[in-house]
């Protein structure tokens, strides 16, 4: 592969501490690197020497003559006097960029509901972010840096970005980089991972499903080394390769050598036992939306406009249910009628008598009041010992041991509030909610500010959590890990979601094909028109095909671990078990479609 940039012994040094010490790196052309790692690691300063935007106290980084780079960076640099048209394409005539398939795919996939001649300066943080993404995406650059390029985006345009920068490069040309905490994006589009610690980077192969791996490997042999770190990385391991079959054929390591690795972790959660123990704290009733809607006034035409309509909800104890939705299809709005702040304008919402709900916004207020007081103080101020988990895996934690668990180092404990990091602000949020002793939990956007690494601890904390949790989030990987269906609000229904994420991609596509506008598909099961016998043959069809599904997939995960161990040198030999592995993931992707088409009839 040629080479493209590289960076020879850096060093880089703040007034407080060294970040990194003699780091030597290559890229080379079709390199698609993931960087991870810890806020406050150096991830960004990593990214802005190799872009020549920070210059290292020593060391250098070579660029090869001719390589054009690109960088988004986590600044606004924005010109407030333009439009969204001028900061995209600059001056350049419209036949000229209407022209180009590139720019008409970015601005389709990132500006479509934005008026291409609205100045930038009435535009949202998030909306501004979008533009200064696309104008980078609409340029010709070798080499593209990308820094938290999925922030302010939803799962939608997320899928869209994966997509486009696979498709960017020529097989084994071009080069990306990007810094990013959604690990779906990251498994979705990197060959490599550099994880950033301790002053150096360490590389791997593969996206984040294979740098786990390594990972697990690296700290099985470094023995007791970092023994909570391994233990949840081996946690998450086992629930990649327990995921959607889409997620288990991805990792470019030996499928064997996982297996082995996970033959002893249990399931992630203890699913009965969180619902018996769900029961206990809230009954049978929960909180239930009986045919409730909500309309609001159009500040603009004056006449009465409908967000929800009618939905019948009955949530149950222990229901973890992830939302999906595009900004502004009324998710918050569902929310509302669930915690009580919303008003059903018909129908009615029936809540439990013990129902205690308890919200995770994306603002901060739990702290407002804390701002001055250490760490340790705000929370030993409201419980001496805390217990998570149930029966014989109940666990009785102190707050230091608490803290500890969410990544607090012992010299953070004495930290005033005020002076926390956003991440860290956000997971103490988050700890002092969650010793409310709620037994229906909100989570809003809850990712926000986290690295990789608190990620998973915050999904550890909730696997043992007993109670509803209900997560609206655009990080996809988070949200498929905590919860276990999805629903979707479509054209302001609430459509349940068997396929979860890639069904609702696949659902919002075929609205963009359509030409039918955000959110016209109906998910009234009146609206079907099935008789019921018509609807139990449907139903029973789609048992079958799933059980048909499970079957291919275990047929498919034998013949790729079969793979691995054949002789390969025998080209013949390898070319037709390949060739009957393609046939079984056509056979494979034709019964989805036909599972697809019976979620559709039944609704």
């Amino acid at each position: 592969m040629a080479h493209l940039l590289g960076a020879e012994a850096l060093h880089l040094e703040f007034p407080t501490r060294v970040v990194f010490d003699s780091v030597s790196l290559g890229v080379d052309e079709g390199d698609r690197i993931g960087i991870v790692g810890r806020n406050g690691d150096g991830k960004s300063s990593l990214m802005a020497m190799l872009a020549g935007r920070l210059e290292p106290d020593s060391g250098r980084v070579t660029v090869r003559g001719g390589v054009r780079v690109g960088v988004l960076d986590q600044a606004d640099t924005l010109d407030d006097a333009l439009t969204i048209a001028e900061a995209v394409v600059g001056d350049r005539p419209e036949h000229e960029w209407a022209g180009d398939a590139r720019v008409r795919d970015v601005i389709a996939g990132l500006l479509g509901a934005l008026p291409w001649e609205a100045p930038v300066r009435d535009l949202s943080g998030g909306q501004r972010r979008r533009v200064a993404l696309a104008r980078l995406l609409c340029e010709d650059r070798d080499v593209l840096f990308l820094d938290e390029p999925t922030n302010h985006l939803d799962v939608e345009a997320i899928a869209w970005l994966a997509d486009h920068v696979k498709r960017r490069w020529a097989p084994g040309s071009g080069a990306l980089l990007v810094v990013t905490h959604d690990r779906w994006f990251l498994d979705e589009v990197c060959t490599k991972t550099w994880e950033v610690h301790d002053r150096v980077v360490e590389p791997f192969e593969g996206g984040y499903a294979a740098y786990i791996l390594q990972r697990v490997e690296r700290d099985r042999q470094a023995a007791a080394i970092e023994q909570r770190r391994r233990n949840l990385a081996r946690k998450e391991l086992a629930w990649l390769r327990r995921g959607a079959p889409a997620r288990t054929s991805k990792p470019k390591f030996r499928i064997d050598a996982a297996n082995a690795l996970i033959e002893d972790v249990p399931e992630i959660r203890d699913g009965v036992s969180l619902r018996s123990l769900a029961v206990s704290r809230l009954g049978k009733d929960v909180v239930d939306l009986l045919d409730a809607s909500v309309t609001y006034p159009d500040a603009l035409t004056g006449r009465e406009r409908t967000v929800l309509h009618p939905v019948e909800w009955r949530i149950a104890p222990g229901e973890r249910t992830g939302i999906l939705g595009v900004n502004g299809a009324g998710k918050s709005t569902l929310l509302g009628l669930v915690s009580g702040e919303v008003e059903a304008t018909s129908g009615r919402v029936k809540r439990g008598k013990t129902v205690q709900v308890a919200t995770l916004t994306q603002r901060l207020d739990e702290l407002e009041e804390h701002l001055d007081e250490p760490v340790r103080v705000v929370v030993g101020g409201l419980r001496t010992t805390y217990t998570f988990g149930s029966g014989s895996k109940a666990q009785e934690l102190t707050p230091g041991q608490l803290l500890e668990r969410m990544g607090f180092a012992s010299a953070q404990l004495s930290t005033p509030v005020k002076d926390l990091s956003g991440g860290q602000k956000r997971r103490l949020q988050l700890l002092l909610i969650l010793l409310e002793q709620p037994n229906v939990l909100i989570l809003d956007e809850p990712t926000n500010d986290l690295d990789t690494d608190m990620l998973a601890a915050m999904e550890d904390l909730l696997d043992t959590w007993p109670g509803t949790l209900l997560v609206v989030s655009h990080d996809r990987y988070f949200l498929e890990r905590v919860t276990d269906q999805q629903y979707a609000i479509l054209g302001g229904h609430l459509r349940h979601l068997p396929g979860g994420v890639d069904e609702y991609l696949r659902l919002r596509a075929l609205e963009e094909r359509e030409g039918a506008g955000p959110g016209t598909t109906s998910s009234e099961p009146a609206a079907t028109g099935l008789s019921g016998a018509e609807r139990r043959s449907a139903q029973k069809e789609m048992a079958s095909l799933e059980r048909r599904l499970e079957k291919l997939e275990r047929s498919i995960d034998s013949a790729r671990a079969a793979l691995a161990d054949h002789d390969q040198s025998d080209y013949v030999g390898l070319g037709e078990e390949m060739a009957k592995i393609t046939a079984m993931e056509a056979e494979r992707d034709e019964i989805e479609q036909q599972w697809f088409a019976l979620t559709e009839r039944v609704g």
